[in-house]
């Protein structure tokens, strides 16, 4: 990506660098944190030419004329979407090279229980333009849930399901064979009866938004408790070739996948 390089705003320069988030990068300068060219740089509006001046963020010196890393990891269950946690809980950066790629750091997040895709980049504007809701990255799950939902309610998820916290967008769900999906379909212990003696189902659900706890409240708002959840695709990325609790960097296709639309969403802001 050396080619594509030119003058920039600072903090994109810092987001791309993969020193933190755009709005992170702004809190370091305004914290006078950030020197170019041996200055401190507090103004936001500021631009540097990232092929010849020199930026450093709290005197380590920062660079983005080597492509960013991305890479996918299969988040096991029992493992917190955070880079590290006070409570001294486990984390996904356990299970990440962020010795290897300084600056990694997960785009959105899977909760605790949750298996499946997790995102990690360098590149620090990866997150916000992938998450943000204007560029539409639709996200597939996989759910065991309590009971068996009726048609009634796929028509009330197709139509946008409203939660406590206003309405979600419409999602496209499905049943999928139990044999296909990427989990147990054994209930945990304590998940209670089933919803009008119903057997379990597994539903694939595919949504637009990424709102905490957004498959578990949309299923729950249809009175069916999701039991255990998988994500199996993020945009054009579908979780492939790596095992459980383990990782691989994305190829030539997907970077240029994820990265088209980073640059779509750039031309649209």
């Amino acid at each position: 990506m050396s080619d594509e390089l030119y003058p920039m705003r600072l903090q994109r320069f810092l987001a791309r660098a993969g020193v933190a988030s755009r709005r992170g990068s702004e809190r370091l300068m305004t914290e006078g944190r950030v020197r170019v060219n041996g200055e401190v740089v507090c103004e936001l509006g500021s631009k540097v030419d990232p092929k010849t001046d020199v930026v450093t963020v709290d005197g380590r010196p920062c660079s983005i004329l080597e492509a960013p890393c991305y890479l996918m990891l299969y988040k096991p269950e029992g493992y917190l979407t955070t880079m590290s946690d006070p409570q001294g809980r486990r984390t996904v950066a356990e299970l990440v090279p962020t010795s290897e790629y300084p600056g990694l750091y997960p785009v959105g997040r899977l909760d605790m229980d949750t298996t499946g895709l997790l995102l990690f980049t360098t590149n620090g504007n990866a997150g916000q333009d992938l998450l943000h809701p204007s560029s539409h990255v639709d996200k597939h799950y996989v759910a065991l849930v309590n009971g068996t939902p009726s048609k009634q309610d796929f028509s009330r998820l197709r139509a946008g399901i409203m939660l406590e916290d206003g309405p979600a967008s419409p999602a496209e769900p499905e049943f999928i064979d139990a044999r296909d999906a990427l989990f147990s379909v054994v209930a945990p212990k304590g998940a209670g009866k089933n919803g009008a003696g119903q057997p379990n189902a597994v539903v694939g659900l595919t949504i637009h938004e990424g709102r905490k706890h957004q498959v578990k409240k949309m299923m729950l708002a249809c009175g069916h408790k999701v039991l255990r959840l998988h994500r199996d695709k993020f945009g054009p990325l579908t979780l492939s070739g790596v095992a459980p609790g383990s990782w691989r960097l994305l190829n030539e296709a997907e970077v240029k996948a994820i990265e088209s639309l980073c640059k779509k969403r750039e031309g649209t802001a």
